[in-house]
């Protein structure tokens, strides 16, 4: 029996571009037929900084702009070249239309910022703490304060211990939004570098990051006119249904323009029996004042005839 001899075979170049080219046209139609487009979402900033326009983020669904965050310097929020170095950080929360909602997450200084700061033969004291605002909301703070020499170990210490204090001092008496423009105004700082003299003299205090442990929801502003769901519905009803929707609304409203006529007629008559006791009461209380002077009058002019008639004897 023979074996088999399997023999190979080489396609030639100009045949293998043709075959190549027709495996790959399909695949590159139907990347063609994927594209889909995108609008642009204007990004807008939180209510404590202005709902300033932040920036803008491409997208082919809102709900994939939904968790996008931002990174802006407070320069551009404030116009402030002193603060160029504090770098913002927004989360989008909510869309509406073509504009993003975003919630302050947190913020962060830049690294040649830190790094100036803190030198050779100096003390750094870092601190991480945990706090909770007056309106519920956690919030991780990060300061640091810098020495102008290096000190001991007990007063890098105490320094840390006066921080905690004062930010969990100043979160417990404000809310989110009032914590976060002290912490971005130097509050903090401030606050740090009066209460550590006694222990040494603190030559700067920063808040160098900043983290939101709870992201807040945006509640959306309730407008004047009807909810879509409802104009939807009205949309959908016949004519003669949505008069007949517009003649009970009609009925509803005066029952209840009577029954408010009714209750303000009873609290009238209420009033009005109220004021009448009281008068009869006040009537009450003056004639027997007047009863009880004319009765101490009486007594009075008695015991002076008394004593007349004592000294006459």
């Amino acid at each position: 029996m023979q074996t088999p001899v399997f023999t190979s075979f080489t396609i030639p170049i100009s045949n293998q571009f043709i075959y190549i080219m027709d495996i790959i046209s399909p695949l590159m139609a139907e990347r063609k037929k994927k594209k889909t487009v995108k609008n642009w979402y204007s990004l807008l900033a939180p209510s404590m900084f202005g709902k300033a326009k932040i920036a803008e983020t491409p997208a082919d669904d809102p709900e994939k702009v939904i968790g996008r965050v931002v990174e802006v310097s407070m320069q551009e929020l404030t116009g402030d070249f002193a603060k160029a170095h504090i770098k913002l950080l927004f989360k989008v929360v909510d869309v509406s239309g073509l504009e993003a909602r975003t919630a302050f997450v947190g913020h962060t200084n830049t690294t040649d910022y830190i790094k100036r700061m803190a030198r050779r033969h100096k003390s750094k004291i870092d601190g991480v703490f945990d706090v909770t605002t007056k309106d519920g909301m956690r919030i991780r703070v990060k300061p640091s304060a810098y020495t102008g020499k290096r000190i001991q170990t007990s007063q890098k210490r105490a320094i840390r211990a006066v921080m905690k204090e004062v930010v969990e001092t100043l979160a417990r008496n404000n809310t989110l939004d009032e914590f976060v423009k002290y912490m971005l105004d130097g509050e903090i700082g401030k606050q740090t570098y009066k209460l550590s003299k006694t222990i040494y003299p603190v030559k700067r205090v920063e808040v160098h990051k900043s983290e939101l442990l709870d992201v807040p929801k945006v509640e959306a502003k309730k407008e004047e006119e009807m909810p879509p769901e409802e104009t939807e519905e009205m949309e959908e009803m016949p004519e003669g249904e949505t008069e007949e929707v517009k003649e009970q609304e009609e009925e509803t409203e005066k029952e209840t323009e009577a029954e408010e006529e009714k209750a303000e007629e009873a609290e009238a008559e209420e009033t009005e029996e109220t004021e009448e006791v009281e008068a009869a009461e006040a009537t009450e209380e003056t004639e027997k004042e007047e009863e009880e002077t004319e009765t101490a009058e009486k007594e009075e002019a008695g015991e002076e005839t008394e004593e007349k008639k004592e000294e006459s004897e």
